[in-house]
Order: C-alpha cells, then sequence, then structure tokens
C-alpha cells in the first residue's frame, strides 16, 4: 500500500498539525519503506473531538445496524488480506504464510465474531424489580503494539464499536501502514465519520496525549508491563477506565504422563512462532527431571527447523535485537546451559535472531523471570507437581501458559491451580471467542468474545 501523509480524523484523510514523520524500516533489509505523519497533542485533540461528536449519533445506532456494519468491515478485511499480508510482511518482518494465515486471516474471524455478537448480545435485561441497561462507555483512546498490528487493533476496535463507543486509534509507530490499511477498510465500509480516527505518532507524546486527554472515557492498551503502570497512572488521575493487556512469561508444563515428544514440539513451535514476539509465548517449560535429558535433546531436533530468514523472521527494529541478544548474554553470565542459537547474527542483514535454546535454567535466573520478547526457550527441571506448580506461579506475570498430560483430566486439574489468564490444555486450539487477558502484572480486564465486549459497556439499572 501508499503511505498517507495525513491522519484518518472524522472520516476523511487530513494533514497533520506538524511536520514530523516517522520512518518505518523494513526489519528484513533495514531499508526504509515509507514515511507517515507524527501526530502530536493537536491531532489528538482534533481526533477526540471527532470521536466525541460521533458518539451520541452511534451509541444510538440501534444493535442491528452495527452488526451490519461491522460486517461490511469483516468483508473489506477478508478482500485485502493479501494486501494486509504483504504490508505486515513488510513492516514487521513476518514471513509470508505467517502473515496471511494469522496476521491477515485472524482479523477477520475476531471483526465476524463481533458482527455477530452486535446483533446478538443482550444490552438490556430483566432483574427481578429492575431493567438493567448495557450501555456504551463512550469515546475509547486504544494504543496498540507492534507484534501482531491489525489483530491488537481489531481486538480493540470491534468491541468498541460494537458495544456503541467511538474510537481514537494510535498504533505502534514500528508498524503504522497495517492501522493505516484498516482505516481505509473502516471507511470503505462505511462507517459514519467520527466513529473511528487514526492518529500515527510516538507513544512519549501521541500516546500520552490520548491516555491524557478529558474526552476519552477509557483507555484500552496492550504493550509492556511498565508502559502500562504509566498509562494506568495517568488513567487513574482522570478517573478514567483502563483495560491493559500486559507482559508474560508463560509456562509450559508437561507432567510425567504425557507424550513428550509432542508436548515439546509444539512448544517450540509456539515460542517460534512470529519470531517470539508474542506475549502470551510458553517461554518456560517445564519438564519431569527423570525426562530432563530428554526433553532438551528434543527440544535441540525440533528448534534446527526454524531457519532465520525463512521459517522465523526477524525482531521489528534494532533496539528490540539488542535487548534479546542481552537476555541471551546475561543467560550465559549467569550459568544456563545453551543448546541451540546465542547471541551472534546469524545472518548478516537484518535484526535476526538465532533461535535459541537454554538447559540448566533455575527459576530465579533473569531468563526464566523476565519477558524476553524473542525467539528464546528456557527448560527447566522439577520433581513433583508441586514444585511444578511453584515454578509454573512464580513470576510477577500470569497471562497463559499450557499443560500436557496423558489424560485431558489431569491436565485441566493441574490448569485450575495456575495463576494466570488462559491455559491451553494438550495442544488445546485458539478460541477467538474466549476472553483473553491476565492474573498480577500481566493486565486488567479481557479482550475477545462477550468480555472483550464487556469492558467497553457502563450499567445502568431501573427500578420499577
Amino acid at each position: 500500500m501508499k503511505a498517507h501523509d495525513g491522519m484518518y480524523i472524522d472520516g476523511d484523510w487530513r494533514p497533520a498539525a506538524g511536520t514530523g514523520t516517522i520512518e518505518v524500516v523494513n526489519p528484513a533489509d533495514e531499508q526504509v519503506i515509507a514515511h507517515v505523519p507524527a501526530g502530536g497533542a493537536e491531532d489528538v485533540d482534533a481526533a477526540v473531538r471527532a470521536a466525541r461528536a460521533a458518539f451520541p449519533g452511534w451509541a444510538a445506532t440501534p444493535p442491528a445496524e452495527r452488526a451490519a456494519r461491522l460486517a461490511a468491515l469483516r468483508g473489506v478485511l477478508a478482500a485485502r488480506q493479501g494486501e494486509i499480508a504483504e504490508t505486515v510482511t513488510a513492516e514487521l518482518g513476518a514471513p509470508p504464510q505467517l502473515a496471511q494465515a494469522v496476521h491477515a486471516g485472524l482479523p477477520v474471524v475476531v471483526a465476524g465474531s463481533y458482527a455477530e455478537l452486535a446483533a446478538s448480545y443482550a444490552f438490556e435485561e430483566k432483574v427481578g424489580n429492575s431493567t438493567v441497561l448495557h450501555e456504551p462507555l463512550g469515546v475509547v483512546g486504544a494504543i496498540t503494539p507492534w507484534n501482531y498490528p491489525l489483530h491488537q487493533v481489531v481486538a480493540k476496535v470491534a468491541p468498541a464499536l460494537a458495544a456503541g463507543c467511538t474510537v481514537v486509534l494510535k498504533p505502534a509507530e514500528d508498524t503504522p501502514l497495517t492501522a493505516q490499511l484498516f482505516a481505509e477498510a473502516v471507511h470503505e465500509a462505511g462507517l459514519p465519520a467520527g466513529v473511528f480516527n487514526l492518529v500515527t505518532g510516538f507513544g512519549p507524546v501521541a500516546g500520552q496525549a490520548l491516555a491524557e486527554h478529558e474526552g476519552v472515557d477509557l483507555v484500552s492498551f496492550t504493550g509492556s508491563t511498565a508502559v502500562g503502570r504509566k498509562i494506568g497512572a495517568i488513567a487513574g488521575a482522570g478517573v478514567k477506565r483502563v483495560a491493559l493487556e500486559l507482559g508474560g512469561k508463560s509456562a509450559n508444563v508437561i507432567l510425567p504422563s504425557a507424550d513428550l515428544a509432542k508436548a515439546v514440539a509444539v512448544g517450540v513451535a509456539n515460542v517460534m512462532a512470529n519470531s517470539g514476539q508474542t506475549c502470551s509465548a510458553w517461554t518456560r517449560m517445564l519438564v519431569p527431571a527423570d525426562r530432563y535429558e530428554e526433553a532438551v535433546g528434543l527440544a535441540a531436533t525440533a528448534v534446527a527447523k526454524y531457519v532465520p530468514g525463512e521459517r522465523v523472521g526477524p525482531l521489528v527494529n534494532a533496539r528490540q535485537l539488542e535487548r534479546v541478544r542481552g537476555y541471551i548474554r546475561t543467560g550465559l553470565d549467569e550459568g544456563a546451559r545453551l543448546v541451540a542459537g546465542g547471541p551472534d547474527a546469524p545472518l548478516e542483514t537484518g535484526y535476526y535472531v538465532a533461535p535459541t535454546v537454554f538447559a540448566d535454567v533455575t527459576p530465579g535466573m533473569t531468563i526464566a523471570q523476565e519477558e524476553i520478547f524473542g525467539p528464546v526457550l528456557s527448560i527447566l527441571k522439577y520433581e513433583d507437581e508441586d514444585e511444578a506448580l511453584r515454578i509454573a506461579n512464580g513470576t510477577v506475570y500470569g497471562l497463559a501458559g499450557a499443560v500436557w498430560a496423558g489424560d485431558e483430566a489431569e491436565a485441566a486439574a493441574f490448569a485450575r491451580r495456575m495463576d494466570t489468564g488462559q491455559v491451553d490444555i494438550n495442544g488445546g486450539r485458539f478460541n477467538p471467542l474466549a476472553p483473553f487477558g491476565g492474573y498480577k502484572q500481566s493486565g486488567v480486564g479481557r479482550e475477545l468474545g462477550a468480555h472483550g465486549l464487556a469492558e467497553y459497556l457502563q450499567t445502568k439499572s431501573l427500578q420499577f
């Protein structure tokens, strides 16, 4: 796609207030592929004012009509999947097959799910002698990350629109072209002017202005826990609602009765997907002590299939590259055993990290505690299930995880004891209708399905 040199505000592309721009770099070859405006407080203010003006009309639109507009949006996204995939590959570096199947395909499914929910959700219900109304919250400030640049946009914007809210989106500065493409899709789908608005810009400038704006009623943010704390503090000072989907350090617990080969292979694939840039990736593999070396050998064999530049794309930027390499060096310095990969660059050009596996990792090591956000797997051993549970729950995070066992009920029983928001049982499939979000410092609130829609509603009761 051709980059826009303006912001999408009040149903049209308009020039930015300032002259600053953001370079969009292809992380696979380190070449600048586009420039987009670096918006500031003035642009955010114009977008919020447009969203505020559009809110009464959109909130009063019958749910069936909102559903129809979302269905139209889903149709446009489906028709433009090829272009979406190419754009994600260009600015994120995702391998084409992953870009097509996940980055372009999943948002179509999620948008369709909210078209259906908007038509079927109980926005009004009877409770005893009361009528309870679930009403749209107002103007939503959505701040999205770069790792799933369209999915994260759709996971916030679609439920907000289904609820009757209006939206101002500030996408990550690394992947603004996908967000611009989404704005084109919104326009093509015929949503009323001002219902959706896009401001591209840097987080500390445009993102902070959006979070602070008095015309914003809810801030929905996905990103690091450190930035989430700041967003939460800003929103709290303004008595705004927040929805925060933050970091993770998920455990992949392989119980003694599990099919070890399958559990290890799927676990490695999970960590390597999207170059490890997934907040819910199972980056800690927990294995029974008596099968530990077998698991390490299986992981070494499995990871060899993930070749940088082929099945594994680059990291998003040079800063992220150095951050992940730094964690790998720290793992070595703290005594972990390098099984595969390492800190050296696997290719001369591009922000690539060699898929890395560490053994002899102990629970207190940095690589077992902090979110790395790269293709790095740590394998830990445990003596019994109680120790496995302590290790699994022994971080400040609680976003996702996995449990493997010979019996599904056995795995589910262990999963019920984990302090985490979502657990895959024996490789259970992703469900776009299931709530996604974390315990502890992994966030506040939920995305996807009816739970995701409820984040954008407020409740009123009428007593009779």
